[in-house]
């Protein structure tokens, strides 16, 4: 699906994704993974092996658990079929951190909804507008049920302005500070360095134990 919504066929990458990401999982023997909707599955193959290798080689590795927020996925703005992604070739269908106020209103602005103009939330059969609700919750912290009483009166195109006037309010801190940071290459470089070196700390002793385990070493 991801290949033919890319009009490619598809590489190599895409396929041994799922399973890199079983093995930055259990490397650091983790026991909660937050994950979105989409990335399930990819959990689902890491409890997997997780088991498999346990039932082979002895008890070793935690079986990971999911953790999900309400708003389990964030759907592209000028499709709301399929998920909000940083590859989508459209510059309109995804908010970026680094957005800036009038581009998250234009984005929003250009979203798909319907010809219905009252504000519900009904994912199934008003998939735009429920997304819009969707969004303005997870910025929020409402409920979307409270969202939608609060728009009553409100049309669609009204509502739109008020889903990006709160995105931006939720984003103008994080993309400041974006900002800021990048412009403090050495402080970047130090956390990266300490982060990896912390990394390398919990992992190896991993690998070491995986290794004598299954024989390698």
């Amino acid at each position: 699906i991801k290949s033919q919504s890319q009009r490619n066929d598809g590489s190599v990458g895409l396929f041994i994704y799922p399973v890199l990401q079983a093995a930055d999982i259990l490397l650091y023997r983790s026991t909660h993974v937050p994950v979105g909707d989409d990335q399930a599955q990819h959990l689902e193959l890491t409890q997997d092996v997780a088991r498999i290798f346990n039932r082979r080689y002895g008890d070793f590795f935690p079986i990971p658990r999911a953790l999900m927020s309400s708003n389990k996925k964030i759907r592209s703005l000028r499709d709301p079929s399929v998920k909000m992604s940083k590859s989508d070739p459209q510059q309109l269908a995804t908010v970026r951190l680094t957005d800036t106020p009038e581009e998250i209103v234009l984005k929003f602005r250009k979203a798909v909804t319907d010809c219905t103009s009252e504000v519900t939330y009904d994912p199934e059969n008003r998939p735009g507008v429920s997304n819009l609700v969707a969004i303005h919750s997870a910025v929020t912290g409402h409920a979307p049920e409270e969202l939608v009483l609060q728009s009553r009166g409100l049309e669609t195109a009204q509502y739109k302005m008020v889903v990006a006037e709160a995105v931006v309010t939720a984003l103008t801190p994080i993309r400041e500070e974006i900002h800021r940071l990048r412009g403090e290459v050495g402080y970047l470089t130090e956390v990266l360095d300490r982060g990896a070196h912390r990394a390398r700390e919990i992992a190896a002793p991993v690998y070491d134990a995986v290794c004598r385990m299954v024989g390698l070493r």
